[in-house]
């Protein structure tokens, strides 16, 4: 998979599959590591209203209000706190830790060999397993907008969601939203627990 890339805000123009797209990419680069000037600059300017509306307008004001409340720095010392630590990190970004409450087990390897359906490998120059949540939104947002139709297509994101990102990202929103040091990434879990409810129910709408 390609490194992740910085992405634009979707507006009002843009269809709603690019939307989603956008914000899954905004997600997992949020999660991955802590905010850098140029992107901190795009949420100080970013319109207010969320890219999807509805459910997803007072978490996605949360965390723009979050984001323009820091700088730079302070939101990289909360990153650290929260995901790097010496030793064992204060919460786990890890799809395995919270199926299974162990890394590097089962869950992983089942994620791998759904990737591996799909054509993805782990670009082994990134330290994260797969199961990072970062790599799982980028799995989603690739399948949405990539340009493969028979790999990049509803019924994939469907399958993908399910088993990938469903039945854990929610349990990860709950501990971050726990932790007493999380400002910034309690405003980002606020805001994935509301878009993975409104995914959870579009794709429930596509199954009825």
């Amino acid at each position: 998979m390609s490194d992740l890339t910085a992405l634009s805000f979707a507006s009002a123009d843009h269809s709603e599959e690019l939307a989603r797209a956008e914000l899954y990419g905004l997600l997992s680069r949020l999660w991955i590591a802590p905010p850098d000037e140029p992107l901190m600059a795009q949420f100080r300017v970013a319109v207010t209203q969320s890219p999807e509306g509805g459910l997803l307008e007072a978490p996605w004001q949360d965390l723009v209000a979050a984001l323009r409340a820091v700088t730079v720095a302070e939101a990289a010392a909360e990153y650290e706190a929260l995901f790097m630590g010496m030793g064992k990190p204060e919460v786990f970004l890890y799809g395995s830790y919270y199926l299974s409450g162990f890394l590097n087990d089962k869950p992983l390897a089942v994620l791998r060999a759904h990737l591996d359906t799909l054509g993805l490998t782990r670009d082994e120059a990134r330290f994260e397993t797969e199961d990072h949540v970062a790599f799982v939104f980028e799995v989603m947002r690739w399948l949405i907008a990539g340009d493969d139709v028979s790999l990049c297509n509803l019924e994939q994101q469907r399958r993908f969601f399910r088993a990938q990102v469903q039945p854990w990202v929610e349990g990860l929103c709950d501990a971050v939203q726990a932790h007493p040091r999380a400002v910034v990434w309690a405003a980002l879990a606020g805001f994935t627990r509301a878009f993975i409810q409104v995914e959870t129910q579009g794709f429930d709408l596509l199954e009825a």
